[in-house]
């Protein structure tokens, strides 16, 4: 049998499937009244493995609504245009802790894996979460847990000199708390990353911020964040910093930017598109950019930032409001920004310059909370960084933008 018709029985198979998963009555995937497993079909695509297809399954104890014991998040997929690893997987399974837990402050083990656009991670985390009565926006939580990660193929990187190639064993934990004081609502996150074994052995990172909203009115409002992050000097490409995006290490934690051509790549090499993470200077995507295009690699090992919105009233947000349902979880926001930042000049990988942005934006958000009261949905903007200190070759005045995808301040 030839390859060609090898690949048409793989892809028959896994189309039987899917058609099948969609069509399993709830009866036939409950196991009699302790469990239940949900499939549901899947598509996705980048330019290494065509169109992707495959099948992802939820699994829970029945009427737990998703915070109950035994919870299993996987799917599997196959690439149809059949690269060097066609078949890649996620898996997440978490079980609660009774003795630790109380109502809305669970506590938890969770065991994640995965294998998918040349990227591996396995880990074990542990989580905590603290929340008062029934008020799900105010809660601390904290998470701790260890992994083994790898990048084994290039092919899906837009750009590879934000990578290294050998296995990384990092520790890591996350403390996020959000409540309100007398100013407005804050929440605070402090992150730290520690490579205990495997290649860039002992480096150390971390990254806090503030974020703080402050209502000046029934139709203003002003949002701040204050951001540092920090990294030795023999720190993975992956974990560094850039001025305007995330670190490469988490452009891997969603879909649209977990491989080269699910946005297009010339969308990506013309600076149009921010993705949210770190400082969050939006008018110096252009450059970073540039500096990427040239094979280069914009990074540092530490930089601070302030960022800063003043929103103010536009009648499409009170338009998309008055639309039953949809108005429920959708906004439309307008604000003026500017955004501020330098290295902390500590280590030998600095910026040491200071720079400002300034200009209007526009953001959309699609939001449906899970369980917990947590933002589960996609915030893309459109902003115009009209001023720059620091602007190269061109004038500080001038028309820029930037599609951003997540909110810089998120509350």
């Amino acid at each position: 049998m030839d390859f060609r018709a090898l690949k048409k029985i793989k892809i028959g198979f896994i189309l039987a499937i899917l058609l099948f998963a969609g069509n399993i009555p709830k009866s036939i995937a409950q196991f009699g009244d302790s469990y239940e497993l949900t499939p549901a079909p899947d598509l996705w695509y980048n330019s290494v493995d065509g169109i992707r297809i495959g099948v992802r399954l939820k699994g829970s104890t029945p009427d737990s609504f998703g915070d109950g014991p035994h919870r299993l998040n996987t799917g599997v997929w196959l690439g149809t245009k059949f690269p060097e690893h066609p078949v890649s997987y996620y898996f997440s399974f978490t079980e609660p802790i009774p003795s630790l837990s109380d109502f809305g402050s669970e506590a938890n083990i969770s065991l994640e894996s995965s294998f998918r656009t040349g990227f591996q991670f396995h880990g074990l985390t542990f989580s905590k979460r603290w929340q008062p009565g029934f008020d799900e926006l105010n809660f601390t939580e904290l998470s701790v847990g260890a992994r083994a990660e790898h990048r084994f193929d290039e092919d899906y990187l837009l750009y590879n000199q934000l990578w290294q190639d050998d296995w990384l064993y990092p520790v890591s934990a996350e403390l996020l708390s959000t409540n309100t004081n007398g100013a407005g609502r804050y929440a605070i996150l402090v992150s730290a990353d520690a490579n205990i074994a495997g290649s860039y052995p002992g480096f150390f990172r971390a990254e806090i911020a503030f974020n703080q909203n402050i209502p000046l009115s029934d139709y203003f409002k002003l949002s701040g964040r204050l951001y540092t992050g920090f990294a030795t000097d023999k720190t993975a490409p992956e974990y560094l910093f850039s001025h305007s995006f995330n670190s490469a290490r988490g452009w891997m934690d969603h879909g649209l930017t977990r491989a080269r051509g699910t946005i297009s790549p010339t969308l990506m090499e013309s600076g149009s598109i921010q993705i949210t993470g770190g400082p969050g200077l939006r008018g110096y995507l252009h450059q970073d950019t540039e500096v990427l295009n040239s094979g280069l690699a914009p990074l540092y090992t530490s930089l601070s930032a302030v960022n800063v919105e003043l929103d103010y009233p536009n009648p499409l947000d009170r338009a998309f409001k008055n639309v039953p349902i949809v108005g429920k979880f959708t906004s439309l926001r307008s604000y003026i920004f500017f955004d501020g930042g330098t290295s902390l000049g500590v280590t030998d990988i600095e910026e040491p310059r200071l720079l400002t942005d300034a200009g209007p934006g526009f953001m959309l958000s699609v939001n449906i909370p899970d369980y917990l009261g947590k933002s589960r949905g996609l915030m893309l903007r459109y902003d115009l960084p009209l001023w720059l200190s620091h602007p190269g070759e061109e004038d500080h005045f001038k028309f820029r933008h930037v599609i951003g995808i997540g909110a810089i301040i998120s509350l």
